[in-house]
């Protein structure tokens, strides 16, 4: 009872953390670990452990849904190079990079060790970056690079980080025995994704109960992951193929009655798990440190500390070679995107070299470590100098860099919507043709009110806002009406909840309209 009291009253100090960091300007996540850390050496206060791989499938998989679910193949495709580049190369290189600094100083742990603590610390998080991107205001070309950046580089380091730990496991290292193995990994990744989110919607269209759905879509999260890591594949990239697939095909079959919750509730647990796992972060420096002998952890402080600027250093000077590059090449071809969004530059290129927050896949792999495993103490302490470095040095120096910059990109993702807005509405009136009843007249008003965007300051626009805040005024004086009918025992909660309801759709659809217009 003591422990689910104390989490309870983590989860109220992460929640006001968070409130903090948001009245502050400042990402959450970096106070969340630092007030984590704090806490760790709190008299009576418990050491919390979780296996490493409950960690990853409690912490990463819904995350990592939620995150592939919202992004955007066609973006993504757009600006695949950049996005390769820091999945696949800016892994291996900072890989490297963190091996022959950690053999440099210490000769006596073994290179495929060395090249576990590189895997290990490589990849940003998705968990990290998304809830730290999405405190900021990034033009739409960055925001896709670093969220696309997030979803798919785990694998990458995590496969590197299997191939390395089995290595020193079996005391050799062979790329011709462990080659068909990563390939059928990431083929059968690529595959079972996509076939189960098949299978997912196929169950799923024969549920019409909200509860019964929303509980239906958790379970399948984890069940993708859970099932991708007993076949041997990639979690990471199994669960990207499936919320991506899913995605493509819930929308016109998911009924709103059953969505507009869901997303409610995602949202909400998401943002838990979020903050859980940033505090968890925080709390595993007091059992690490105790771990350590005395005498040899100035020596970690160093080695840890030495690790971190590499990291940074490297990531740096890829993402600067690689925006160079580009800078270079549109100077002789010019640039001709699909779409009008923000050129590289040298300031986006800063932004994407600063974005390189880790996370809870970098301590839950560590923590996974045989106990055996050469030099365990000193990786794992050395993964977690990384993930609170990371995390307050970049974290909480990424908005101020913003507003330094000051990136804009005149948001096309909101000139999509008004085209979108626009379209939507024209196919809406067009069923409606021909049709003079007044019935017909007031579905047309109420359609061009909630669909159609405009300027404010046009009489059109002014008649949308003032139709829009009659609506909204003879709602309050509705739901007082109903209030004090219940009051007056004029009718019973039954019939109170069910008008509520109602009620409740019909401040959502003014909500959806003035949001559209802010």
């Amino acid at each position: 009872m003591h422990e689910f009291e104390t989490l309870i009253g983590l989860l109220l100090v992460a929640v006001t953390l968070a409130a903090l960091a948001r009245r502050i300007g400042a990402p959450y996540p970096a106070l969340l670990a630092l007030g984590g850390a704090v806490l760790a050496f709190v008299p009576g206060m418990p050491a919390f452990s979780i296996p490493p791989d409950l960690a990853l499938a409690l912490f990463v998989a819904p995350v990592l849904l939620d995150a592939a679910y919202d992004a955007s193949p066609r973006d993504l495709k757009e600006n695949w190079g950049p996005v390769a580049s820091l999945v696949v190369v800016s892994v291996v290189l900072t890989t490297v990079a963190v091996a022959a600094v950690a053999r440099a100083l210490v000769p006596g742990l073994p290179w495929a060790a060395a090249i576990a603590l590189g895997a290990v610390v490589a990849p940003p998080d998705a968990t990290a970056a998304i809830a730290v991107l999405r405190q900021v205001k990034l033009p739409h070309r960055l925001l896709t690079i670093l969220e696309g950046e997030s979803l798919l580089n785990d694998a990458t380091a995590l496969l590197i980080y299997r191939l390395a730990v089995g290595a020193v496991v079996a005391s050799a290292f062979s790329i011709r025995a462990v080659a068909p193995a990563f390939l059928l990994a990431v083929a059968g990744s690529l595959v079972a994704g996509p076939a189960l989110a098949w299978l997912m919607l196929k169950v799923t269209d024969r549920v019409r109960d909200v509860p019964t759905a929303i509980i239906f879509q958790f379970i399948t999260t984890f069940g993708v992951w859970i099932l991708a890591e007993r076949l041997g594949l990639s979690g990471v990239l199994t669960m990207v193929c499936f919320a991506v697939a899913v995605s493509r095909r819930a929308p016109a079959r998911t009924p709103a009655r059953i969505r507009v919750p869901s997303y409610a509730v995602w949202d909400t647990v998401v943002f838990v798990l979020n903050v859980l796992a940033f505090v968890f972060i925080g709390l595993q420096i007091r059992p690490i440190l105790t771990a350590l002998d005395p005498d040899r952890r100035t020596l970690y402080f160093q080695i840890a500390g030495a690790v971190l600027l590499t990291v940074i250093l490297v990531r740096f000077a890829w993402v600067m070679t690689h925006n160079a590059v580009l800078r270079w090449r549109i100077r002789r071809v010019g640039f001709h995107p699909p779409r009008p969004t923000l050129p590289p530059s040298v300031r986006t290129g800063l932004v994407v070299s600063w974005s390189g927050m880790r996370g809870i896949v970098t301590l839950a792999a560590a923590l996974a470590l045989p106990m055996a495993f050469p030099f365990r103490d000193l990786l794992v302490f050395t993964a977690f100098s990384v993930v609170l470095g990371t995390l307050v040095l970049q974290g909480l120096t990424l908005r101020p860099l913003l507003l330094a910059l000051d990136l804009q990109d005149g948001d096309p993702v909101g000139r999509e919507v008004e085209l979108a807005r626009e379209r939507a509405l024209r196919a809406a009136l067009a069923t409606l043709e021909g049709d003079g009843s007044p019935v017909a007249d007031a579905v047309r008003e109420e359609l061009a009110t909630h669909l159609e965007q405009g300027p404010e300051e046009t009489e059109e626009g002014q008649a949308r806002s003032a139709h829009a805040d009659l609506h909204r005024r003879a709602l309050v004086e509705a739901r007082r009406t109903v209030f004090e009918m219940r009051a007056g025992g004029d009718i019973g909660d039954a019939a109170f909840h069910r008008l509520e309801e109602q009620l409740d759709w019909v401040e959502l659809g003014i909500t959806v309209e003035r949001e559209g217009r802010s």
